[in-house]
């Protein structure tokens, strides 16, 4: 299956956000890292925090862990590169964590409109590892090429939390939890061993076929192979069989609609977020197929 990346530049051209369009340039070698930074920096509040839709369902202008999670995804888009804003964003961070080193689902949204119900109904006082676990995920992948990240004491403790947090892990833990739970082993086990050590506790959960239902979401909407495991090289893809990994690219790349992007499985709830949404998705498809050799 071949990608048609002009097609994917003319569907971001036409319904991508700025910051979408310069992490596709610079994905596809002819972006500018400074022009990166300067399109998330509009999401991004002076307490070092990032809100503003960054997050597409959460358009509360307010600093979130959710936001936090999209931020740092652009950071690992810069790698070998660094940026002090990601230096910063742990300091906002640690300030947002609770005291057991867990991060709220998110905070309280004094301006709710257009945001999904479950970013306002989320209780602030309690940690949630769904949210904790995708996050340092996030930092994880920065930290590998950046010394501020690796050693900041926000990621330590949140590692320590996770760990935790996954060994102690019920049967019936929800899909998106699971799946989040599994990145964080992956991105964390180069530097935490008992990370690696933690990935065939999640086994009796993860269906061969890796496919879960998420339970709240849409009728078809799912956690699959790739949302446990995205990238190659880590012990998480040894839940899947490599045929199922290889099916599950292939997957990926036909995924690409006639307008040249790709689509999402879970509803969106405003019209921006729809939107922006689908240009997130592009953009991360396509790293995923370039990390793992289809691009």
């Amino acid at each position: 299956m071949t990608v048609d990346l002009a097609a994917a530049a003319d569907f971001l051209a036409g319904s991508g956000r700025v910051l979408d369009r310069r992490r596709f340039d610079l994905l596809t070698g002819g972006g500018d890292p400074a022009a990166v930074l300067a399109a998330v920096d509009g999401y991004r509040n002076p307490d070092g925090g990032y809100g503003w839709g960054l997050e597409p369902d959460l358009r509360s202008g307010t600093s979130q862990p959710g936001g936090a999670l999209h931020a740092f995804e652009v950071f690992a888009d810069l790698a070998p590169g660094t940026t002090g804003r990601a230096r910063e964003l742990c300091d906002w961070l640690a300030a947002a964590t609770l005291p057991d080193g867990g991060l709220p689902f998110a905070l309280a949204v004094p301006d709710p409109a257009a945001c999904a119900p479950f970013w306002t109904g989320a209780d602030p006082t309690r940690a949630s590892l769904q949210i904790t676990a995708v996050v340092a995920a996030g930092a994880h992948r920065v930290a590998g090429t950046d010394p501020a990240v690796a050693g900041h004491p926000w990621l330590a403790r949140a590692t320590d939390h996770c760990l935790d947090a996954i060994a102690g892990l019920a049967g019936g833990a929800h899909a998106m939890e699971l799946a989040f739970a599994a990145q964080f082993l992956d991105a964390a086990a180069p530097v935490r061993p008992e990370a690696a050590d933690l990935v065939d506790s999640l086994r009796p959960q993860v269906p061969a076929d890796g496919l879960l239902h998420v339970a709240g979401g849409a009728d078809d909407e799912y956690m699959r192979p790739l949302d446990f495991a995205p990238l190659p090289g880590g012990p998480v893809r040894a839940l899947f069989a490599p045929a199922v990994v290889d099916a599950e690219l292939d997957r990926l790349a036909a995924g690409q609609q006639p307008d040249g992007g790709w689509a999402v499985d879970f509803d969106s709830w405003s019209p921006a977020a729809a939107l922006e949404w689908r240009g997130h998705r592009t953009v991360q498809a396509l790293i995923q197929l370039r990390a793992n050799g289809r691009l």
